[in-house]
């Protein structure tokens, strides 16, 4: 069967065509669209077993990673910021990379949207012009029984003395009722069991609830995604644990997502290498209609005649015989007979109404309005919804990399947020200018006692006799502070006055630190050896 009029298969669809099938046995199937067929079955879902392995080698990967991280209390060589850095950017890759997964994901369900409302309405079109057909047919039909039940009747009564005129009357009614049977004869698509409009509103039943679990999914990758970045720029931990908590969930609906477009790919690209071999054998077996009929409106070409060329021949032919023995009753007849006169004008009139309803009738039988109906359908269905399932696809495969990437990251996130006080245990609990100190401070009611720096003289080189005395701070007013600075500003010894006099707060010196510098300064050397 050749190719249908103004649609070609896309190279993506040529290249998926291409993709081997096999079934549970490995062995090769033919790619011939055969959904029914328990072999064309299994190697669809061979393809999408794929999906499955790759999420369970991530999950694999995942947990092993993990075990090593908390239960095997991995080590790491590198230094401190040298790991910071890497979970950061590790964080900021993954979120970029399910950002630009969740705009391909938008993409691809609009593309697949337009694709299959564009069936859908291609659809309607077709029923409406076969209903068309219906009714105009049964119409016409009917209208040509009433007139032979009715008009030619009575001229039959009327004519009942004159043969010759007799005889034209009733060839009249055989030729009617001859037209009325080959229009009834039709109508090829009146017995079938399942109209285009059912069809269609089964399409877009099915394709609003594939849209809407979409938007689900893809809303719910970008929920994770964002209290993800506000668990990190909080430093929150608890939640950052619930968004990977939840990121496994959305690791396996991507992953399981993917099988089902892979395999969806593969299927359309092989009906759409060759749509008309199996719309012309499924339709028949679904309708009954007739292969010769099917095969002219799915081709449109020179090459095939059409079905309805004869018995539309015939009532031309007949139409055109009525039209010439009614003109010749109304010149010889009506001057003999005038109370034919009104009957033969309503069968003049039923006979230009019929003639209209039959070049309409000829121009709806045209393969070329159903043809182009079908050539959208194959548009919208191998155009754009190919396209929007591969961007779909795409997004699966973009989702679970990302997400993997962000399990692995977010624990060591949570271990930092966790041990981010630690870099202060070499500090003075005592010192003011300490984080935890200040923190601890805020639960103290009233002022501190802050030990003075000019105390540690004795027994150099010991830790335990670094207790220095302490001193209050000075609540003196701000002038007072600044009448004694001026003092001591021209004294050469002003060096040597302690802290506590000069009202100034001590450095903030570890106790290390504090050791090294009065042994240094005031310890001989002796006792430093």
């Amino acid at each position: 069967m050749s190719g249908s009029q103004g649609y070609r298969a896309s190279w993506w669809t040529f290249l998926l065509h291409q993709v081997p099938h096999t079934n549970f046995q490995f062995e090769v199937v033919d790619n011939t669209f055969a959904p029914q067929d328990w072999e064309y079955q299994q190697a669809l879902l061979f393809l999408a077993a794929f999906a499955g392995l790759c999420l369970a080698i991530s999950l694999v990967l995942v947990c092993v990673y993990l075990i090593r991280l908390f239960c095997c209390g991995l080590e790491e060589e590198d230094t401190k910021g040298h790991r910071l850095c890497c979970v950061t950017w590790s964080c900021v890759v993954a979120v970029i990379v399910c950002c630009a997964a969740i705009g391909v994901g938008f993409y691809g369900n609009s593309e697949t949207n337009d694709g299959t409302y564009q069936v859908a309405h291609s659809l309607m079109n077709a029923n409406h012009t076969l209903t068309a057909i219906d009714l105009l047919v049964s119409d016409t039909v009917e209208l040509l029984g009433t007139v032979v039940r009715t008009d030619l009747t009575r001229l039959e009564d009327v004519f009942s003395r004159r043969t010759e005129f007799l005889v034209t009357v009733r060839n009249t009614r055989r030729q009617m009722e001859a037209v009325a049977h080959h229009l009834s004869h039709i109508p090829f698509w009146r017995s079938a069991s399942l109209s285009p409009a059912e069809l269609a509103e089964q399409i877009t039943f099915m394709e609003d609830y594939r849209w809407l679990a979409y938007v689900l999914l893809l809303l719910l990758d970008l929920i994770i995604t964002l209290f993800t970045l506000l668990g990190l720029a909080k430093q929150m931990k608890w939640l950052v644990i619930v968004m990977t908590v939840m990121s496994f969930f959305v690791l396996i609906l991507s992953w399981g997502s993917m099988g089902l477009e892979t395999a969806a790919v593969v299927g359309l690209s092989d009906f759409c290498s060759s749509p008309d071999t199996y719309v012309l054998n499924t339709t028949h077996l679904r309708t009954g209609v007739r292969p010769e009929v099917l095969q002219y409106y799915l081709e449109c070409n020179q090459d095939v005649a059409s079905p309805f060329q004869q018995r539309l021949t015939m009532s031309q032919r007949a139409l055109s015989n009525i039209h010439s023995q009614l003109h010749g009753l109304e010149q010889e007849a009506v001057p003999q007979f005038p109370a034919a006169e009104k009957n033969l004008m309503v069968v003049q009139g039923v006979l230009n109404s019929t003639e209209g309803s039959f070049h309409h009738l000829v121009a709806l039988l045209n393969c070329r309005g159903l043809h182009k109906d079908y050539v959208d359908a194959l548009k919208g269905l191998c155009y754009d919804g190919m396209e929007g399932l591969l961007f779909l696809l795409l997004f699966s495969f973009l989702s679970a990399l990302a997400f993997t990437t962000s399990i692995c990251s977010l624990p060591r996130a949570c271990k930092r947020f966790q041990n981010r006080d630690l870099d202060y245990d070499d500090m003075d609990e005592d010192d003011p200018f300490n984080p935890q100190a200040r923190r601890q401070a805020q639960r103290v009611v009233g002022r501190p006692h802050l030990p003075s720096s000019h105390s540690y003289r004795s027994s150099c080189g010991s830790r335990n006799s670094l207790q220095g005395m302490a001193l209050p701070i000075s609540n003196a007013p701000v002038s007072q502070y600044m009448n004694q600075s001026a003092s001591f500003s021209g004294s050469p010894r002003y060096e040597n006055v302690t802290l506590a006099e000069r009202h100034s707060p001590p450095p903030s010196y570890s106790p290390s630190m504090r050791t090294s510098y009065i042994c240094a300064t005031h310890c001989p050397p002796e006792s430093v050896s």
